[in-house]
């Protein structure tokens, strides 16, 4: 009887033992299971980053000279185009020195899209960025503009062809863009209907930009404004506007100089100053102090072209509205 006993205990510790195997085993197969549908969940997403990584890698890359020109050439080339800045925000191009780095990245850059326009950075450096990518082609973006003539640089010397602030005009723009779009076919045939698209795009979006400017200085006669810098030559050019620079012959006013135009100033009903975050304010102010006045930044070099030019008639027309 005891050993009937002590047999139903070992076969009952034994059915024990073999369903828990069997529990066990099926655990083990449905782990299995969800590694097999997780696999099969990751695959995609790491051929779809694999397809956008080599996407990427057919990007043309495209070095400017300074922010402007970014969406400008982002405009046209949108996802076929990566850009790099050679001079950056805060810095200004009659100045700037590149750097080692910026140099070496060059090397490995497909296009260069030139001011062309007889900027100084452009004209100290242009040899060594030609020199480090000598098979890099380079567009001169200001091919077709017509230059505005008798202008000084910060060291008083002449700028041969005029005024190289060329980007600073919406119609100029539009020629710039013509010339990025043009650049870009070269470099990617296949894509030239796509490029001409986006230029027409965005050159509808300056049309319509230019459009609202000139309908906002319609009614406003004998337009003068006041800046330190003279960059806005263009600007005012297309919208029959009179500007007057505190700068004399690119360099600080002297005090005869400063005396004159806080004269010119009231008697024009001038109250608006503007300068620029790339130069010393310290003569706008003292005019605008005299004059009762104050001081506007406007920043010629703004990466956001369409809306920083927005802004800037908006501030020259509340400007005037208070002379």
């Amino acid at each position: 009887m005891k050993i009937m006993g002590i047999n139903k205990i070992l076969t009952a510790i034994l059915l024990v033992c073999l369903s828990a195997c069997i529990l066990f085993a099926g655990c083990t197969g449905n782990t299995n299971g969800n590694e097999q549908t997780q696999q099969q969940t990751l695959q995609p997403t790491q051929q779809q980053t694999q397809t956008d990584t080599a996407a990427a890698d057919e990007r043309i890359t495209v070095a400017a000279s300074i922010l402007p020109q970014k969406e400008i050439i982002e405009s046209v080339g949108k996802d076929k185009v990566k850009v790099s800045i050679l001079v950056p925000p805060g810095f200004s191009p009659h100045t700037y020195e590149l750097t080692s780095g910026q140099l070496r990245s060059i090397a490995d850059t497909d296009l260069f899209v030139s001011m062309g326009s007889g900027i100084e950075f452009e004209l100290a450096w242009m040899d060594k960025i030609k020199g480090v990518n000598p098979n890099m082609p380079i567009v001169n973006a200001s091919e077709g503009i017509t230059f505005i003539d008798g202008y000084t640089e910060e060291d008083g010397t002449h700028v041969s062809g005029g005024d190289p602030h060329v980007w600073l005009s919406i119609a100029n723009a539009k020629i710039m863009a013509e010339n990025v779009c043009k650049a870009l076919a070269k470099e990617s045939p296949k894509d030239e209907a796509y490029f001409k698209a986006n230029l027409e795009e965005y050159k509808a979006k300056l049309d319509a930009l230019d459009g609202e400017i000139r309908e906002s200085f319609t009614d406003m006669k004998n337009v003068t404004i006041m800046t330190y810098h003279p960059a806005w030559s263009y600007f005012v050019r297309d919208y029959g506007i009179e500007c007057i620079s505190v700068e004399n012959n690119g360099k600080e006013p002297s005090p005869s100089d400063l005396a004159a135009l806080i004269d010119t100033a009231k008697a024009k009903g001038i109250k608006v100053i503007f300068a620029s975050p790339e130069y010393s304010t310290k003569s706008a102010y003292t005019i605008a102090d005299a004059i009762g006045g104050s001081v506007v930044l406007i920043d010629p070099l703004s990466e956001n072209y369409i809306d920083n030019m927005k802004s800037v008639a908006e501030a020259f027309k509340s400007a005037v509205a208070q002379n």
